[in-house]
């Protein structure tokens, strides 16, 4: 059966979203190693978060410093406990998120420029390693994967046998993640591991992962998470947190932890203190990243799209919709899979597969007799009013981050924020 993600049709009574379940906390497993404590994969909790530090520890603690030459062996260490390090590499024109081995795979001196329907990378002499804003693909195919074989069984002997088709979960490091992109995987862990029926694949990925989040020190015109309060601050959500500075002081990174097993790792590093003036950039950074082009009026809006099912700007925007789901395989919260059968020839061998599906298909809402959303304005409706109303009522927080990647990846160049606005103003997009 395929996961689908429903939107009402007309305004529902509100309804309190259902309750998030958390299991016990494990603490997470360190092993003594040197001068601190070392992470080991698969160490978190059941609800692929590891132990938080408390409040009142990381307010006394100060964030440390390290050099590029110390950044290359936190990489190096992590590789050595048995992680997968997975971050930004510069990959046909675009920053994706790959295996990196050493800080020469990393994108120094690139950055991007990001606008409605166009992504290009730019070079500058900087040695930044996350000059970039966003990458072109988010985590998600990392812990939600666009596909994956959920069984596969075999005839033998008259007797059909399932086979040994356990999905073994690599123990990976998520590095450079943004506020936005942290959001995400919050939202994510709240679909597919805060209700009674837990996704396994995702739990096993997720309860695996150590993330490693970096600031944002500057915005792409895509952006508008300010909007939805996601960022560009990272406040929680990540074991380590790295603030990239570049300047006449030279190259650094101002570091703190944000889990035990973050502190253990950082421990382990000989890192000094972070001077005021360091700090005091990295926060004035982060401002600078606020300042950001596109804005989302969410007042009243879960209740607005609601009352709107019919409004006349649907058709507007379906006349330039080309249905080809590349919003939603950008986007890093949707989570919707559908599952495919096959045999070989023989008849003697069978596999089940989920895939990533989207509301953007027209076999997406078929039931016994059609599809439900047959025009390209019930489709682009169905998925903006669930991303942005529905989720709400469902999850108890917008679908939303505001990366932006359903911009700047929609051949049509259509912009959510401008379609809002459109329709709250009765009118037509401005740039239309």
């Amino acid at each position: 059966m395929a996961t689908r993600a429903q939107t009402p049709r007309a305004p529902r009574k509100k309804r309190e979203p259902s309750p998030t379940r958390t299991s016990p906390r494990v603490n997470a497993e360190l092993t003594s190693k040197g001068n601190g404590s070392q992470p080991k994969p698969n160490s978190g909790n059941a609800s692929g978060k590891a132990a938080p530090v408390s409040k009142s520890v990381r307010t006394n603690q100060r964030p440390a410093l390290i050099t590029p030459e110390q950044f290359e062996k936190l990489i190096a260490t992590l590789i050595t406990d048995g992680f997968d390090v997975i971050g930004p590499c510069v990959r046909d024109g675009a920053i994706t998120y790959e295996p990196v081995k050493s800080v020469r795979d990393l994108p120094a001196g690139w950055g991007d420029e990001q606008e409605p329907a166009r992504y290009r990378l730019k070079k500058s002499d900087s040695p930044a390693f996350f000059a970039y804003s966003l990458g072109a693909q988010s985590w998600k195919p990392y812990l939600h994967p666009a596909e994956v074989r959920l069984f596969a069984g075999e005839k033998q002997d008259s007797a059909f046998h399932i086979l040994n088709n356990e999905d073994t979960a690599r123990s990976r490091v998520f590095l450079g993640v943004r506020a936005c992109e942290l959001a995400a995987i919050q939202s994510q862990d709240r679909v597919l591991l805060g209700d009674k029926y837990r996704d396994p694949i995702y739990a096993a990925r997720r309860e695996s992962a150590f993330i490693i989040a970096v600031q944002c020190s500057h915005a792409a015109a895509t952006c508008f998470c300010s909007s939805l309060g996601t960022g560009p601050k990272v406040s929680d959500g990540f074991d380590l947190l790295l603030s990239e500075l570049v300047d006449k002081d030279g190259h650094r990174f101002v570091i703190e932890a944000g889990t035990d097993r973050g502190m253990g790792l950082l421990a382990r590093l000989d890192a000094k203190p972070s001077p005021e003036a360091d700090l005091a950039a990295v926060e004035s950074a982060v401002a600078s990243a606020r300042q950001q082009q596109r804005k989302l009026d969410t007042t009243g809006l879960k209740e607005f799209l609601y009352e709107n099912f019919d409004h006349p700007h649907w058709d507007k925007v379906a006349a330039r919709c080309l249905s080809c789901a590349n919003c939603t395989m950008a986007c890093p919260t949707c989570f919707c899979t559908t599952v495919d059968d096959a045999t070989d020839v023989t008849g003697t061998h069978a596999e089940r597969w989920r895939r990533w599906d989207s509301c953007f298909t027209q076999s997406f809402s078929y039931i016994h007799g059609g599809s439900v959303r047959t025009s390209a304005k019930a489709r682009y409706r169905q998925w903006m009013t669930h991303k942005l109303a529905a989720w709400i009522d469902q999850f108890g927080s917008s679908g939303c981050v505001g990366c932006g990647r359903c911009i700047t990846w929609c051949p049509a160049a259509i912009d959510l924020t401008e379609e809002v606005r459109a329709m709250r103003e009765g009118g037509v997009r401005a740039d239309a």
